[in-house]
């Protein structure tokens, strides 16, 4: 996979992850204020992995690696044994499953960056940073 498609790939799937959280934050914040300020932080944080990985940034690929994960353990644990102050959600919401698949899709991603960046294939020099 070209290196700009990655790139832009990443940068797509990321700003999809901070969208859906700040479309749902203000029905998660009706159910629990610290839930509603988590998903405003989960935007404005893949909002700054998604410039930084449009500028070619490592960084933002960390940050947008930590941003999915840390969306996908919340998913699960709201879904098993709950949040405080909140009641054990349903586990197939459109939303829910949509932001999962771009999470995944995003770790991906990350994974393939890290791969074509240290991987040397036929004598090829290995991408830049």
């Amino acid at each position: 996979m070209k290196y700009k498609v990655l790139q832009w790939l990443g940068f797509i799937a990321i700003l999809v992850v901070g969208i859906i959280h700040f479309l749902l934050a203000p029905d998660e914040y009706k159910e629990a204020h610290y839930m509603g300020f988590l998903f405003g932080a989960n935007f404005l944080a893949a909002f700054i992995a998604a410039v930084g990985i449009l500028r070619g940034a490592t960084w933002a690929w960390v940050l947008g690696l930590l941003i999915a994960t840390g969306s996908l353990i919340g998913y699960m644990l709201s879904r098993t044994t709950g949040m405080p102050g909140m009641e054990v959600e349903d586990w197939f919401t459109p939303s829910g499953l949509v932001a999962m698949a771009v999470e995944d899709i995003f770790i991906l991603l990350a994974f393939l960056r890290a791969w074509r960046i240290t991987g040397k294939r036929d004598g090829q020099p290995s991408m830049p940073v």
